[in-house]
């Protein structure tokens, strides 16, 4: 459909494989036979990057998958045009790299690195190559030089180990930490090195094809060569397999598993478009056992981790404790390698012991191992560190050092764990004695679609909009929120928030937090001021975060934009310390104190404490404030005014009136009073006879 393609560079995301074509992206759905052409890119590309996670329904790990780049080879760093793909590569942006400006020489490829948690961009300058990266600590420098005579392919190979193989036609290089350090691989025979590259030994790569611990390499010369990715450096290498009739010119390697190669012909058929493909299936663990290999034998029985193919996820503060199980051949020693794929965000400790013996003789071991954020070990080197507050990942691998090629079937012990929010946790206020239990409020009420009206004078529209102009009608979800918590309007008050853990209580939060009614209400204000919590600097408010926030379509107040003010700034000094100070929780005893007003309050919680969880944690829950006597219609000052001249006249009365009605003009008083009396008896009894 677009003339004559070329096809540069391929990728499979999820269900689909992406093709880059004659410089475009297109999409090819193999489940239902669809074609897409990729949307968002505007300038000429021709290779694609990604990576596969194979955890199953983990959301972090599709976003691993759908995490794509399109860019073209080639072109000048400085100027390059990069995109991005978060949905598997339906849709492209614009990205831009921090520094990219800076950087001298042309693109060699960029990469999502999840093992190091690092946007690595490969940059070519005077026939060498080196990788950049994004996020400190590693962004402060480049990668070690290699050798870069020709174009490159970059694979990455499945179980975000940070290993990279680059290859060419004549060349074969290895990274086993993310492109830090990369290296030649060796070709081996017996244990010794043939030649310590490729490029010695007149071998002209096809294709490659690499599973954790295993790379497969078909040469033009129709050889066969297998190898193992060692965990050490300098220990990958390759050997050549016995002679077999098996290149062709659109030969296609691919692992079935570890023990099983396969090599993939395209066989066209004269009569028809389709393609049939002749399979031909390498038993690797068989072909190792050929006497002319000179291979020696994997000196390990069993190795077995309980953390093995899983995945986990560490908030901050917390830590993770697995085991693994090494059981060597009898005679024969091991050095287990316990290594962690991000160093600069997650630290460990190991020990190991004699554990018991197998029925054999074997002796069993024992490895324990604990992770932990590498900033709470308490050796930590800020310049070596990278940020807590940023997310990232790790993988976990136990390996052997210097493990046989034979080892086949014993791969890496291997766990991603995901330095992160732990999505199984959540916020609970604590609801001890509701206005329901209390017979402040009746449940039958609120279930019946209980509605309450706010006066226009006692909310607010937030800033930026016009102040209300009426009273608001408020309907209360009982579904949500259950019956209110019941709080006497004359207590200082502060919610006490529950942490859980799916459905298991963890502790009592006493991070930094702040609360926002629903409603706009503000009648209620806060006991603390800048100065009383010992701010140093100008705190954040409400009113200040909603205008910053106003089209940035951001949150309004979370953990990514919470300023302390217990630390000095220069940009924020403290101009005026009799502000009220409206985080509560943390370092200061702040509370809320209510106006007088009886009502519902409906608030939403939000932690802000950067350093509490990965998470955004929030919850929205209800109060009824009780107590409040209702205002009075004239001010404090003129009641008790009023009150004491009204004491004053009636005292007054009480004294003159009896000298009065003593007196002559209290004779007339008297008498006037007779003649009232008499009037109105008369009155009352013509009224009788016309009842009558």
């Amino acid at each position: 459909m677009v003339g004559r393609p070329e096809v540069t560079s391929a990728h499979f995301a999820g269900s689909h494989l992406l093709l880059v074509v004659n410089q475009r992206v297109y999409m090819y759905n193999y489940k239902a036979g669809l074609w897409n052409t990729s949307e968002g890119i505007q300038h000429p590309v021709s290779h694609v990057s990604g990576d596969n996670c194979c955890f199953v329904g983990n959301t972090f790990c599709l976003e691993i998958s759908n995490s794509v780049f399109a860019y073209l080879h080639g072109e000048q760093i400085s100027q390059a045009n990069i995109y991005f793909s978060n949905n598997g590569g339906f849709s492209f942006q614009k990205f831009t790299y921090e520094r990219q400006a800076e950087l001298v020489g042309s693109l060699g490829g960029i990469f999502f690195l999840h093992a190091l948690s690092q946007v690595g961009l490969l940059v070519i300058n005077n026939r060498k190559g080196m990788f950049a990266y994004s996020d400190h600590p590693l962004n402060r420098s480049l990668g070690l030089a290699f050798d870069y005579n020709e174009t490159l392919e970059v694979l990455i190979p499945p179980g975000q180990r940070g290993l990279l193989i680059l290859w060419s036609q004549n060349n074969l290089f290895l990274s086993l930490n993310a492109g830090q350090i990369v290296e030649t691989i060796q070709v081996q025979k017996g244990g010794q090195t043939l030649h310590p590259s490729i490029f010695g030994a007149n071998i002209t790569i096809h294709t490659i094809a690499a599973y954790e611990n295993g790379l497969a390499v078909l040469t033009r010369e129709d050889h066969l060569y297998y190898g193992s990715l060692g965990v050490l450096s300098g220990s990958s290498s390759i050997i050549k397999f016995p002679d077999q009739q098996v290149w062709s010119q659109g030969a296609a390697l691919m692992f079935l598993n570890p023990g099983k190669l396969q090599i993939l012909t395209p066989l066209p058929d004269a009569a028809s478009p389709v393609y049939d493909f002749q399979k031909c299936v390498v038993n690797i663990q068989a072909t190792l056992m050929d006497p002319d290999l000179h291979v020696e034998k994997c000196k390990i029985e069993l190795m077995y981790g309980n953390f093995e193919g899983k995945m986990y996820t560490m908030d901050m503060n917390s830590q993770l404790e697995v085991t693994a199980v090494l059981i060597p051949r009898p005679d024969a020693s091991l050095i287990p390698q316990v290594m962690v794929s991000n160093p600069y965000s997650l630290g460990l400790k190991t020990s190991i012991y004699e554990s018991d013996n197998t029925y054999e003789g074997n002796v069993l071991y024992k490895l324990y191992i604990r992770l932990k954020q590498q900033h709470h070990w308490g050796w930590f080197d800020p310049n070596f560190t990278s940020s807590i507050k940023r997310p990232t990942m790790s993988t976990l691998t136990v390996d052997i050092a210097n493990k046989e090629i034979s080892c086949v079937d014993l791969k890496p012990l291997t766990a991603l764990i995901s330095i992160g929010c732990d999505r199984e946790k959540k916020l609970i206020v604590q609801n001890k004695i509701s206005a329901c239990s209390a017979g402040v409020l009746d449940p039958r009420v609120l279930q019946d679609n209980y509605t309450y009206v706010i006066k226009k004078g006692s909310y607010d529209l937030g800033p930026g909009r016009e102040s209300a102009k009426g009273d608001l009608l408020v309907s209360y979800p009982f579904k949500d929120f259950g019956c209110p918590g019941l709080v006497y309007y004359e207590t200082p008050w502060k919610p006490v928030i529950e942490l859980w853990h799916g459905n298991e209580f963890a502790e009592l939060v006493e991070a930094e937090f702040v609360l926002r009614e629903v409603h706009g209400l503000r009648t209620f204000s806060y006991a603390l001021t800048a100065k009383d919590a010992g701010c140093r600097s100008q705190p954040q408010n409400w009113s200040s975060v909603l205008q910053s926030a106003l089209g940035s379509g951001r949150a309004p107040w979370s953990r990514e934009s919470y300023v302390s003010c217990h630390s000095p700034s220069s940009q924020t000094p403290l101009r005026w310390p009799d502000v009220q100070y409206q985080i509560l929780g943390g370092r200061t005893d702040n509370r809320v104190i209510f106006k007088q007003w009886n009502g519902i309050y409906v608030f939403h919680l939000s932690v802000l404490d950067p350093y509490y969880s990965y998470c955004r944690l929030e919850t929205t829950f209800s109060i009824y404030v009780y107590g409040a006597y209702p205002l009075s219609l004239f001010a404090p000052g003129v009641t008790i005014v009023l009150l004491v001249a009204s004491m004053l006249l009636a005292m007054w009365l009480a004294h003159i009136l009896p000298k009065l009605l003593c007196a002559h003009g209290g004779l007339k008083i008297k008498e006037a009073y007779r003649e009232l009396r008499r009037r109105c008896h008369g009155l009352c009894h013509c009224c009788r006879g016309r009842q009558h």
